[in-house]
C-alpha cells in the first residue's frame, strides 16, 4: 500500500484476530477467511472499489483551467478544449499521482502500454500539447511541471 493506491483484499486460511490485525496493519481493505461464498467475495470487492474511487472528482481545478475526465475535455476561459485518447491516459495518470513526480517511463507505459521503449519524443510533443490546452502560457507552465531528468509533476488546486 506504500507504493501504490490500489485496493487489497486478503484472502487466506487465516482466520485468527492476531492474522486479521496483521493482515489490516499491512494495509489490507478489507479481509475474508475461507472458506466464503462467491457472492460475498463479489460483494466485498464491489464495495471495495465503490470507496475507493467514490472520491475521484471527474473535474479537476488547475490554476488557469479544468479538467473534465467524464467529457474528456479541458475547460480554461469559458471554451471546452478536448482531449485526445492518449492525453486523456496522460492527465490521469499525473492526476493520479498528483503532486508527485510521474517518471517518464511511467507516463509512456499509461499511454502506451507494456513496452514503453522509445516513446519519449512523442512523450514530450504530448505535453506540449496537453500544456497548450491546459495553461496560460505554456512556456512558464505553472500546473504540469517538468522536474529535470526525472519527470513531470501535475499541480492541482
Amino acid at each position: 500500500k506504500q507504493y501504490s493506491d490500489c485496493p487489497v483484499l486478503f484472502l487466506t486460511a487465516c482466520g485468527e484476530d492476531e492474522d486479521k490485525f496483521k493482515g489490516f496493519d499491512l494495509g489490507a481493505d478489507d479481509y475474508i477467511v475461507k472458506p466464503f461464498l462467491p457472492k460475498e467475495l463479489t460483494f466485498r470487492i464491489m464495495a471495495i472499489l465503490r470507496r475507493s474511487y467514490k472520491s475521484e472528482n471527474p473535474i479537476v481545478k488547475l490554476k488557469n483551467s479544468q479538467i473534465d475526465f467524464s467529457s474528456a475535455q479541458v475547460i480554461k476561459n469559458n471554451e471546452h478544449i478536448p482531449l485526445t485518447a492518449k492525453e486523456h491516459d496522460l492527465l490521469s495518470a499525473l492526476y493520479r499521482n498528483a503532486g508527485r513526480i510521474v517518471t517518464i517511463d511511467a507516463l509512456c507505459e499509461a499511454a502506451w502500454g507494456d513496452n514503453p521503449f522509445g516513446y519519449e519524443n512523442s512523450l514530450m510533443a504530448h505535453i506540449r500539447r496537453i500544456r497548450e490546452k491546459i495553461e496560460l502560457n505554456p512556456s512558464q507552465p505553472v500546473s504540469l511541471i517538468t522536474v529535470k531528468g526525472l519527470g513531470y509533476k501535475l499541480i492541482v488546486e
